[in-house]
């Protein structure tokens, strides 16, 4: 995972004028890039091109993980369309799991690297033929415009990667650019718009973080599932977010592919299928050329990835850097609760286990710092952010650039323990959709934003596409049974050997009650962040008098106003990029996104470890 930024102006001006422009807009290019650098420490890239009266610049901030040698980016390609030379240039943010399926696809193209996001170009030229020879037929274009054509052959396109993605695509042909992110948001991306004041071009900005934006006048978050193409004669991001894909479950109904007839024989047939698919979602996420390690908090879902990584390490004799030790990383407090369980679980698995103790105050130190990169005011999001860009930190400084986690498990099988709540199955269901779809704010903008501010890149097989359209489709009472969260995914993986052991994780993990990472690392630090707040702020007029001071996601208490003040510092008139994560009140839970907030939650001194 990288870095992107990426310029597009459309020109007004002739001559002269534009030459100042070009000259204009590759100094902002350079000053843009420089500002995510963070996320590849490797090597840059740029690509510029000036045809007629477009201006196209192109950066790239390289973490080498596959063909660190030669695949370097932006990719650029000269190839021949329609009897005419073309210039393709790439620039992309992600992995794309399935390149050796696409390479074989278009075994024809002339690859110059091994990367695996090259495979992008033929498959973009397939769909820019497709689109061209549909709308050049009149016979297919009678009851068809050209917006629907462009978002029927951008769905077929996208539908192909497998994979975790931010990319822009440059055309010689038409001087285009093409844009997309997937479809969940894995990959961080925004956009906006930029004037110069002695000019009236039309610009659009394109970067992974929203702090190489600042001289656009409006940001917000390029929307998951969503492409722009400048052929549509507009920047407006268009939904390419099949309404079938995963299972149908975007609709927000209840699931189509399964019923509540929950007999035994369909019960174990879903959990075989569970552990199938999740076993080849980790398969796919240890594709590197570079030391990996696994961050394990203890709980359930990132125990079960350590455990499913080291049994294919093991028992499929996998060739991977760094020899056969499977390094697993853990913070926390002195004493939390999940160092307890992380060693717990490694010392299970047998990992070179690394656990790394931060106190309160480099916690709180830190807040400004996280708040600038992970780029939000979010309250749950900060919270659980600090901790792990510390981890990311001390992960980078042992050379490892690439980390499974577990992100996912608990917006897919409701796992929060706030779900217990829901008044019925179809609420129960329709939160996870919404959850789905906000991960793009909360936890993959926490995971992505956290490691890749040191340049280490996180993975997360419960975000893998074909594991997501199984579950989602999963009957809620399936998710929630004997007043169990993630019941199902717990079964799944509750097998025993010949001799009685288990084969995944000790009952203790497996069976562990949720426990958000936040509160994982140990209970003392949301209290003493909230303690530390309430004493910057200890008169209340203060919090209530903000409600009138920001009027978009007003903060209802001091910790909130903190962050929200240094937000506003860092990222002014910037507000309306960031959606909050909040427990449904609605429901009778409590508003702190807190785990602990719950009635539900047992506390971790009342537990045996």
């Amino acid at each position: 995972m990288c870095g992107i930024t990426a310029l597009y102006a459309i020109l007004q001006n002739e001559g002269q004028t534009n030459n100042v422009s070009r000259y204009k807009y590759k100094q902002l290019m350079l000053d843009a890039t420089k500002k995510i650098r963070h996320r590849g420490p490797d090597w840059s890239g740029i690509y510029e091109n000036t045809n007629a009266n477009i201006y196209i610049s192109m950066a790239h901030e390289r973490l080498e993980i596959i063909d660190p040698q030669g695949g370097a980016q932006p990719i650029v390609h000269n190839v021949s369309f329609r009897g005419e030379e073309i210039q393709i240039a790439l620039c992309v943010n992600g992995e794309i799991y399935n390149h050796s399926d696409l390479r074989k696809k278009y075994a024809n193209f002339p690859y110059k690297t091994k990367s695996d996001c090259e495979v992008i170009i033929p498959l973009y030229l397939e769909y820019f033929n497709k689109i061209h020879s549909c709308i050049d037929d009149d016979t297919n274009n009678d009851n068809n415009s050209d917006s629907d054509i462009y978002q029927k052959s951008a769905t077929n396109m996208l539908e192909q990667i497998d994979g975790m993605f931010s990319f822009v695509i440059y055309n010689s042909y038409n001087n285009s650019i093409f844009v997309a992110r997937d479809p969940i948001g894995i990959t961080s991306l925004y956009y906006g718009y930029h004037m110069e004041p002695d000019m009236k071009d039309n610009c659009l900005f394109i970067s992974s973080e929203m702090k190489a934006l600042d001289m656009c006048e409006k940001v917000l978050q390029f929307p998951a599932g969503h492409f722009i193409s400048s052929e549509l004669g507009h920047f407006k991001p268009i939904e390419y977010f099949s309404k079938t894909m995963y299972g149908g479950w975007i609709n927000g109904g209840m699931p189509s592919n399964t019923d509540n007839n929950n007999t035994m024989t369909n019960i174990y047939t879903i959990m075989a299928e569970v552990r199938k698919k999740f076993t080849k979602s980790v398969k796919k996420r240890l594709m590197t050329d570079v030391p990996f390690g696994i961050l394990l908090s203890g709980g359930l879902d990132s125990s079960l990835v350590a455990s499913v990584a080291v049994k294919l390490i093991r028992e499929e004799n996998l060739d991977l850097p760094w020899g056969k030790d499977i390094h697993t990383f853990s913070i926390g407090l002195e004493g939390s609760p999940d160092l307890a369980y992380a060693q717990k679980v490694a010392d299970f698995l047998g990992t070179k286990h690394h656990a790394f103790t931060m106190t309160v105050e480099e916690g709180i130190n830190a807040i400004k710092d996280v708040v600038y990169h992970i780029e939000t005011y979010d309250v749950t999001t900060i919270r659980a952010s600090t901790p792990m860009y510390l981890l990311a930190r001390k992960i980078k400084a042992m050379g490892v650039k690439m980390v499974l986690s577990g992100e996912g498990s608990d917006e897919l099988l409701g796992g929060y323990l706030y779900f217990k709540n829901a008044p019925s199955d179809v609420d129960f269901h329709q939160e996870c959709v919404m959850r789905m779809r906000n991960l793009q704010y909360s936890d993959c903008q926490r995971a992505n934003k956290s490691t890749m501010s040191w340049g280490v890149e996180g993975r997360f097989p419960f975000l893998d596409e074909e594991f997501m359209d199984y579950v989602m489709g999963i009957h809620p009472s399936l998710k929630f049974k004997d007043n169990i969260e993630k019941w199902v995914l717990r079964k799944a993986f509750d097998l025993k050997g010949d001799d009685g052991n288990p084969v995944y994780l000790p009952d203790e993990v497996l069976w562990r009650q949720k426990e958000q990472f936040s509160d994982g690392v140990g209970y003392n630090w949301i209290n003493s962040l909230v303690s530390d707040c309430q004493n910057k702020y200890n008169d209340p007029s203060v919090v209530s008098a903000s409600s009138l001071k920001y009027l978009v996601n007003p903060p209802i208490k001091p910790e909130a106003l903190y962050y929200r003040e240094l937000y506003e510092e860092i990222f002014p008139n910037r507000d309306t990029a960031v959606k909050l994560w909040i427990p449904r009140t609605d429901w009778g839970c409590s508003a702190d996104p807190s785990g602990r907030a719950q009635k539900s939650h047992i506390s971790y001194d009342t537990k045996l470890v």
